[in-house]
């Protein structure tokens, strides 16, 4: 048997180490969190010193300022100090920003130049077929195509080349009337005229007036009659088949001309005062490496594109040997007349708020000025400065958004539209 007062013994002191344990913790834990608190015991007399609070903001509407720490009405959360030491602002400076966080955000800046653009500059295009050089072929009048010479699209087709034999009961019929005009009508005008009209008729049917006269002299009525190309291009579009039925004015087939072809340059919106028609262009396409075409703008389309913000201009360029082709990417080169000079800044240092355009003017010593400017033309990373900053200023390139969150540089802008304050009650 096990020895009751052994038992107790063992119970008493385990209960002891647990709670001598316990204690243990307890202290340790709060030293741990009295010396995260004060900074440690080696922490110096200026960390322990109270930082100054110019006042209090919620991050999310930066541009309400309150008196007093507090929870925020517009949103679930507690207001943010903002500290003397950390940035600084005014209506005069704008933002003042300290040197250590300056370091930290690794802001660049520039100088406002004075220059002009390169009158030369580059833009895509797309091959398309010369919408001048497309020919449609139809029946004029109903039938079924008995003959199909072209069967397939992207044929060759000459022009006057029989493309395919149609059978029409309408221009039997007329055949048929010619030929019993011409027998039964008495030698005079009135028997001229109905020739002229029979003959008329056919014509209106789609019959030439050669398979007419050549109708008039055999006096052989012609079951199948010929319809022949009206230029020559490829078959772009096949709508019949051999055997099949065809309304009138149907169409058969379509022709395209790529002898010459279009080119749709997409000009970029601020760029379009530079291109006027007969500028010059040089082309160059991925499928003809060390190949140059040249041609002269012809005219630019009257409207904008929405998605791309791009404004076409067709060039015109000879294709005789039938290299290009529809839809081939191409990239073009403008050769623009050089405008006047102008103040030009990185593009990169203008902010586009959607109301207005916005550069961060640097003044020395830490302080920075939101400046609104009227922007120009943009082109090779450089952006036309119409108004709101003079030559040999510097403006931020990079960081001027975390200049934004560390000082709170929406705060300021709203501010320099005379937003009020509020007071947390």
């Amino acid at each position: 048997m096990n020895n009751p007062n052994a038992s107790a013994k063992f119970v008493a002191r385990n209960k002891f180490a647990i709670t001598v344990l316990a204690l243990v913790l307890a202290v340790t834990a709060a030293g741990f969190w009295a010396f995260k608190r004060h900074g440690g015991m080696f922490a110096s007399t200026s960390a322990k010193q109270e930082r100054k609070v110019l006042y209090w903001h919620d991050p999310m509407v930066p541009e309400t300022r309150f008196d007093r720490p507090g929870k925020s009405p517009f949103m679930d959360m507690q207001l943010v100090p903002v500290y003397a030491d950390e940035a600084g602002v005014n209506s005069k400076t704008g933002v003042t920003v300290i040197g250590r966080t300056l370091q930290n955000l690794g802001v660049r800046t520039a100088r406002v130049e004075l220059g002009s653009f390169s009158p030369v500059f580059d833009v895509v295009g797309i091959v398309k077929p010369d919408e001048r050089r497309i020919e449609v072929l139809q029946s004029r009048a109903a039938g079924w195509i008995e003959r199909l010479a072209v069967r397939a699209v992207n044929d060759p087709v000459q022009q006057g080349q029989v493309v395919a034999e149609i059978y029409s009961p309408d221009i039997v019929a007329a055949q048929e009337e010619l030929l019993l005009v011409k027998k039964s009508a008495n030698e005079g005008e009135r028997g001229e005229q109905l020739l002229h009209a029979v003959r008329a008729r056919l014509q209106l049917l789609g019959l030439s007036p050669e398979q007419i006269d050549e109708l008039d002299r055999s006096g052989q009525i012609q079951r199948r009659v010929a319809l022949r190309a009206s230029a020559t291009g490829l078959v772009s579009e096949l709508n019949v088949r051999q055997g099949g039925y065809v309304p009138a004015g149907g169409a058969i087939m379509t022709l395209t001309d790529y002898s010459s072809v279009w080119i749709i340059a997409e000009v970029p919106e601020n760029q379009i005062a530079g291109v006027k028609p007969d500028t010059d262009a040089e082309i160059y396409f991925a499928a003809l490496p060390g190949k140059t075409f040249t041609g002269k703008v012809e005219s630019l389309y009257p409207g904008v594109t929405s998605a791309s913000r791009t404004l076409k201009a067709r060039i015109i360029i000879d294709n005789a040997t039938g290299e290009l082709r529809p839809d081939m990417f191409a990239t073009i080169t403008l050769h623009t007349q050089e405008g006047p000079p102008a103040l030009l800044v990185p593009s990169e240092a203008v902010i586009a708020t959607g109301k207005r355009n916005v550069v961060i003017v640097a003044q020395g010593s830490g302080q920075f000025m939101p400046v609104d400017v009227i922007v120009g033309r943009e082109r090779d990373g450089k952006t036309e400065i119409l108004n709101g900053v003079s030559e040999g200023q510097t403006v931020v390139t990079s960081g001027q958004f975390l200049i934004d969150s560390e000082s709170s540089l929406r705060s300021t802008l709203q501010r320099f539209e005379a937003a009020p304050s509020a007071s947390m009650k």
